[in-house]
């Protein structure tokens, strides 16, 4: 068998297979044996079919599936073996194939177009310091904190008079028909035009309203009066609404129990304790977004750094194959900068992860998708019993074998991702920067 790969240019390749019968035969007088081994055709005894027959009945079947057989191992690992940086899928020539007479011919000649990136090399020495953001939060953010978790943890009253934002309870009725049921309106889904209708009263003071004409949605007149969609559509007119009962959200209240509500029992003695507490929890929070910053920037640091030219033409030819049916040429170009950026930085960091050996471990794989399992349900804490890990495992588990959604490639690569960012925050150098919260959502907006 004869492999030659020849370069149009740096990004563009052909590959082409020359085999003979002496390649693909022993494969094919293999399966003939097998075949009469296990085949079971009328007059003959099972295990006993001559392989001549075999060979009259499925020979030439079985030849055109051990050639692409070896043509599909021989590309792939040509590909593996020289270490081609591919991009996009090897195009085979059609018109070259359909031109074998698969009856008569005993020597083949396959080619493929190759995708190719051009070569680059990570030197880790020679890449710029990297800005290392620690984003100091200060009373601005305290107080905010502490006033969305007084809304959290709020209690309620039962105010005489109504107002903004309170929530009315009471008996509903339609002035001409027959409905009537008992609800609950919260001002959130009354119109700001509308609202003045609801403010001032007082128990067993009644409203007249539109009830299509007072609420920001339809749906809020399915949720108020407990009809399915296409019934409360039916409803139209003046209803009334008599007040039982008002209630209104009332944040809690600065003191012990709120502290303990929010940090556990006996975690803060008194305010300041509190609020000492409550900042290094803001700030370790902020440690993950400017984990996020970091990360972008060397994204950009290496995208900027590193030259790599890709086969633009061949690539958009690709796409628009592979995704056939699904993106008109038009969608695929408007797509094509964001598709070539994602390409080049899985480039840049596969070499990365092969400079640094990173690789990663099954346990990695079913760590990370317990740790999302957990998230996702609030499974937080590693106090968990030992039928509540093992469930939560088994999701892990179901999750990455769900082969439709490519969750174990999606997996995979988080973590891959996270290992290689891991590994090259040793190797660069930094430069620490400590901003306050304000400075570094104006870096944020600057790069929307």
């Amino acid at each position: 068998m004869e492999v030659v790969l020849e370069k149009s240019t740096p990004t563009n390749a052909t590959l082409t297979v020359k085999m003979d019968k002496s390649d693909y035969q022993p494969k094919v007088d293999k399966t003939i044996k097998d075949y009469s081994r296990k085949a079971n055709l009328k007059g003959f005894r099972p295990g006993k079919v001559p392989p001549q027959v075999i060979q009259r009945m499925y020979g030439k079947s079985i030849v055109i599936d051990e050639v692409n057989n070896l043509l599909s191992d021989t590309v792939n690992n040509y590909i593996r073996d020289n270490k081609l940086a591919i991009v996009g899928d090897p195009k085979i020539d059609r018109e070259k194939t359909e031109t074998i007479d698969w009856n008569t011919q005993t020597d083949f000649e396959f080619s493929y177009e190759l995708g190719l990136a051009s070569d680059f090399e990570v030197a880790f020495e020679s890449l710029p310091t990297v800005s290392k953001y620690t984003i100091q939060a200060g009373e601005t953010e305290l107080n905010e904190a502490i006033e969305n978790l007084r809304e959290r943890f709020s209690g309620q009253t039962n105010p005489e008079v109504s107002e903004v934002g309170d929530m009315l309870y009471g008996d509903l009725k339609q002035v001409e028909g027959e409905f009537n049921t008992k609800t609950a309106i919260p001002f959130a889904r009354i119109k700001e035009e509308a609202q003045a209708l609801f403010i001032g009263l007082k128990k067993e003071d009644t409203v007249t309203f539109d009830i299509r004409n007072t609420f920001t949605e339809d749906r809020a007149v399915a949720l108020l009066t407990g009809l399915k969609d296409e019934e409360a559509a039916e409803l139209t007119g003046d209803f009334t609404l008599t007040i039982e009962d008002i209630t209104r959200k009332a944040p809690a209240e600065i003191n012990q129990e709120f502290f303990d509500k929010v940090l556990g029992p006996e975690k803060a003695n008194g305010e300041e304790e509190f609020k000492a507490q409550l900042l290094d929890i803001i700030n370790d929070n902020y440690v993950r977004e400017s984990n996020a910053l970091l990360r972008r920037d060397i994204d950009e640091m290496l995208l900027n750094t590193i030259k790599i030219d890709l086969p633009e033409a061949f690539l958009k030819d690709w796409l628009l194959k592979v995704n056939e049916g699904k993106f008109t040429e038009e969608q695929i170009d408007a797509e094509f900068p964001q598709f070539l950026r994602s390409t080049k930085l899985g480039l840049i960091k596969n070499n990365i992860s092969d400079q640094l050996e990173v690789k990663v471990e099954s346990n990695e794989l079913i760590g990370a998708a317990e740790n999302m399992i957990r998230e996702q349900f609030g499974f937080l804490g590693n106090d968990l019993d030992e039928r509540m890990q093992e469930a939560i495992n088994k999701m892990a588990m179901n999750y990455l074998m769900n082969k439709e959604e490519d969750n174990y490639s999606k997996v995979f690569n988080q973590v891959m991702d996270a290992k290689v960012f891991a590994g090259l925050k040793e190797k660069l150098s930094f430069e620490e920067k400590t901003i306050d919260v304000e400075q570094f959502k104006e870096i944020v907006n600057s790069l929307v």
